[in-house]
C-alpha cells in the first residue's frame, strides 16, 4: 500500500500541529507553576526581610543580651540559602539573643568588618552579653549547627562549632644586610 505525496504531507502537517500544541500546553503549565511558586507563602525568607527585622547593632551592643552578627550580601547565594533557617532561629531564640544583620556592600559597616576580621560571607560573629567576641563561623551552616551554637551562647558555654582563629606571628626586626657587589660575586649578601 503506497501513500501519495499529498497524504504524506498531510500526515506530517498533522504531526507538527500536534507537537506545537503539546509545546504550547507545556509552556502554559510551566508558566502557571512558576507564577504559583513565586507567589507561594512557602517560598524562602528574603535577606531584606531579615535585615528589616534585625536588631540594630548599637541596640544589641547595649541591651545586655548575647548577640549574633551576620555579615551578608544580597547577592550571596549561601546567605540566601540560610535565610529561612535564620528566620526560624530568630523566631525560636529572638527573645534571648539579638540577631544583627550587616550588609558588607554598605560602606557604613567597614569599621565593623575590619574589627571582626570579615574575610568571607556569610560570616557569623557571636558576642556574649557583655559585647565581647566569643566565636565566629564562616560559610553556610546547617540549622542544627547554628542552633547548637546559639544554645551554648545563651548558656554561657563554649561555642561547639566555632572556627578556630589563626594566631598572628610576632614581628621581629630583621638583621641589617649589606650587599657587597662586584663583577664576580653575583650579588652575595653579608649580614652585619
Amino acid at each position: 500500500m503506497t501513500h501519495s505525496p499529498k497524504d504524506r504531507s498531510a500526515a506530517v502537517a498533522t504531526v507538527q500541529r500536534l507537537r506545537n500544541a503539546a509545546v504550547a500546553v507545556a509552556a502554559i503549565v510551566l508558566s502557571v507553576a512558576l507564577v504559583i511558586g513565586l507567589k507561594s507563602p512557602a517560598s524562602s525568607t528574603s535577606l531584606a526581610a531579615l535585615a528589616e527585622e534585625a536588631v540594630p547593632l548599637n541596640v544589641a551592643l547595649q541591651n545586655g543580651r548575647p548577640t549574633v552578627i551576620e555579615f551578608y550580601a544580597n547577592w550571596c547565594t549561601s546567605c540566601q540559602a540560610m535565610a529561612s533557617d535564620m528566620a526560624a532561629l530568630n523566631e525560636e531564640y529572638g527573645d534571648r539573643i539579638n540577631f544583627v544583620m550587616l550588609n558588607v556592600d554598605n560602606d557604613k559597616w567597614l569599621p565593623e568588618m575590619t574589627a571582626y576580621r570579615i574575610d568571607g560571607i556569610p560570616h557569623f560573629v557571636f558576642l556574649n552579653d557583655g559585647g565581647e567576641t566569643v566565636a565566629g563561623l564562616l560559610g553556610e551552616q546547617p540549622q542544627v549547627v547554628m542552633a547548637a551554637d546559639l544554645d551554648a551562647l545563651v548558656a554561657h558555654e563554649p561555642i561547639p562549632y566555632q572556627q578556630r582563629q589563626g594566631q598572628l606571628s610576632e614581628i621581629r626586626e630583621a638583621p641589617a644586610v649589606t650587599l657587597q657587589t662586584g663583577p664576580r660575586d653575583h650579588g652575595q649578601s653579608v649580614a652585619q
